[in-house]
């Protein structure tokens, strides 16, 4: 959440007057601060904040032992910052990452405040493999107590954390564990050796997974790994996921135990047929598949981590033909869809801690809400509407992921305008589905003359406008990729069968950004032809005065 100056310098001197504890660190850092330190202390500062029932710690660069602020230059630029939450939360166990870098100054020198969120319920945070903590002041391990305490936290009330008595290895499916060793192999490679996890036995691996508890098989360990035949042992519930396919054609199939596996087996039902879409721009159709395959996975993922098991209910996956939904059982937990579909949310807590830690190790998710932002991007990538989710019901989430065009200016705009802030797009869809929008986003959009028409009745604008003007003027001074050029060279070589220079310029001369100069094209089109060359793609069956070009 953005703080004011005055709000930071508040919090900076309230922070100064309590000092170094247990969930705050101040350090002088006068020019720069190791990563791997700092990511000590996101664990240690991130567990201390659960313990202690506050929503986050805080590590404070600037401010000199003898409590005097000096200032610092560290992290003086967005790059900076963005790469140390990278390392962050590539090495964090869990996912987890800085919340929010702040600066703020004070007489003349830069403080940076880096907020660390606390430990979602029941899942400590552990750094390289290293749980960490506070002792005061001290950065020491994690005690087994602590341990121990964060992880009771949910145990009574998760209901995929409890210990089936009769669940034996015998019990679990050797191919979904196969698949699991796989997964936490990926996951946690390079640091423990994949000849390390082949070694393990499989009661040390399960145990390894967080898929046990003291030895015994827990309902999660079903849910992912358990056979077949063991469904029984999680009665009343069914245990079991359905593909439903509706329309001319109809057909169902129901999928159970163990869910690692046959997730993927149902995400191949899905009809993913290849759409053709036309650039504004071009001439040539861009192919891209109906869903991508990471998202479908994400979606069935998602509901099996989130979904409220107490209900006993199925997950139902329901292909139509523009659309694939997905509905589990359970209120969306934790924010809205939107927090995470622009990356402002990290989820404080859990429905099931204990299976979404455990599909965590097996990197089948992460734990920082990252799933939605991802599936998002996928859509925007693929200019294609952004995927929906309907919580009108108490009971349950229903996730519809479009696999159609719904307004070809949406689609086209995407294709045109690939700087457009998530924001923007994620109003634009809203715009395209006839839902409302903001007052206050209304007019940036059509200010920026990506909107027209009056509300109710807003469209996507078929006009495409950025400094130059509109959609013409913007196509001819906007740079293609040297890739398009030289695709276009070949195509001509193939179709002829061979071009002089001349024919060459003709053809690419008029496609070049119009911010050129004359002899700026003849260099660029120069420049292409004797890449070509050298790439062995096209060669010279002419003279150097008068080249005819062929495809080799």
């Amino acid at each position: 959440m953005a703080m004011t100056t005055d709000e930071l310098t508040e919090l900076l001197h309230r922070l100064l007057a309590g000092w170094e504890n247990e969930v705050v660190e101040f350090k002088e850092a006068a020019r720069q601060f190791s990563a791997d330190k700092t990511g000590e202390y996101v664990s240690a500062l991130s567990n201390e904040a659960n313990l202690r029932g506050v929503g986050s710690g805080w590590l404070v660069f600037g401010v000199s032992n003898s409590r005097q602020i000096v200032g610092t230059t560290h992290l003086v630029d967005g790059l900076q910052r963005q790469s140390l939450k990278h390392h962050i939360h590539q090495s964090i166990d869990q996912g987890l990452t800085i919340r929010e870098v702040y600066e703020v100054t004070i007489d003349g020198e830069r403080v940076v405040l880096l907020e660390v969120p606390a430990a979602p319920r029941g899942i400590p945070i552990s750094w390289k493999g290293d749980y960490r903590a506070r002792a005061g002041e001290s950065l020491v391990p994690l005690s087994l107590d602590k341990l121990d305490e964060i992880r009771r936290q949910t145990i009574g009330a998760d209901w995929t954390a409890v210990v089936v008595p009769e669940a034996t290895l015998a019990h679990l499916d050797p191919a979904a564990i196969a698949r699991a060793r796989q997964g936490f192999t990926e996951r946690y490679s390079p640091r423990i050796p994949a000849s390390d996890v082949a070694a393990w036995d499989d009661a040390t691996f399960l145990s390894k997974a967080r898929l046990t508890r003291d030895g015994a098989i827990t309902r999660a360990a079903l849910l992912l790994l358990g056979a077949d035949t063991s469904t029984h042992l999680l009665t009343p519930h069914p245990a079991q996921m359905t593909w439903k396919l509706v329309g001319e054609q109809g057909g169902y199939e129901h999928f159970r135990l163990p869910f690692l596996l046959n997730t993927t087996e149902l995400a191949k039902r899905i009809r993913n047929v290849k759409l053709r879409l036309l650039p504004p721009d071009e001439l040539i159709y861009r192919e891209i598949s109906k869903y991508d395959e990471r998202s479908l996975l994400e979606a069935l993922y998602n509901c099996i981590a989130h979904q409220d098991y107490t209900r006993n209910s199925r997950i139902i996956v329901t292909e139509h033909a523009d659309r694939v939904e997905f509905q589990s059982a359970g209120e969306f937990y934790d924010g809205t869809p939107d927090d995470y579909a622009l990356d402002e949310r990290t989820p404080s807590r859990y429905r099931n801690p204990f299976l979404v830690e455990a599909m965590t190790e097996l990197n089948l998710i992460d734990q920082m809400g990252y799933g939605i932002h991802r599936m998002v991007q996928d859509q925007v990538r693929r200019f294609l509407p952004l995927p929906d989710y309907d919580l009108s019901s108490s009971n349950e989430v229903k996730l519809t992921i479009p696999g159609a065009v719904i307004d070809e200016s949406y689609s086209q705009l995407l294709m045109v305008r690939t700087d457009l802030p998530l924001e923007d797009v994620l109003a634009l869809d809203r715009v395209q589905k006839g839902l409302p929008i903001a007052a206050a986003t209304a007019t940036r959009l059509r200010k920026g003359k990506l909107i027209e028409g009056r509300k109710p009745h807003l469209r996507v604008s078929e006009v495409i406008a950025d400094a130059t003007g509109n959609l013409v003027d913007y196509v001819r001074t906007r740079p293609q990729t040297d890739a398009h050029y030289a695709s276009l060279i070949r195509d001509l070589l193939e179709r002829a069968g061979s071009a002089t220079r001349e024919d060459i310029n003709a053809l690419l001369i008029p496609l070049l950004p119009d911010v050129l100069t004359d002899g700026q094209k003849l260099n660029k089109v120069s420049n292409l032809l004797s890449r070509l060359r050298r790439e062995g793609s096209i060669r010279n069956t002419g003279s150097r005065t008068q080249p005819r070009w062929e495809l080799t």
